[in-house]
């Protein structure tokens, strides 16, 4: 499922026109990133929970020339699927 089945979707279970789903759609996920961006989490109970882990930085090594190179602290974005989906997956 993409983007545009995802917004259909919603579309056909809440009796929204497609334009309208769209834009709610647009508004949770912009909603998300702006939770995580102050690291904050976003939890959804029954769903899951979207947080922010942070990589330390380290060495690796350039798979083609094999010297070492430092790479970056990053923070990356992390789900959990609750107990709900996971049990509505199985």
């Amino acid at each position: 499922m993409n983007k545009q089945d995802l917004i259909g979707s919603v579309a056909d279970q809440s009796g929204l026109t497609k334009a309208d789903a769209g834009k709610a759609v647009e508004a949770v996920f912009e909603a998300i990133t702006e939770a995580l961006k102050k690291g904050d989490e976003v939890r959804l109970v029954g769903f899951g929970t979207f947080s922010v882990s942070k990589r330390k930085a380290s060495t690796g090594r350039n798979p083609r020339t094999g010297e070492t190179m430092a790479i970056k602290a990053s923070s990356q974005p992390k789900f959990k699927a609750g107990k709900g989906l996971k049990d509505s997956v199985n």
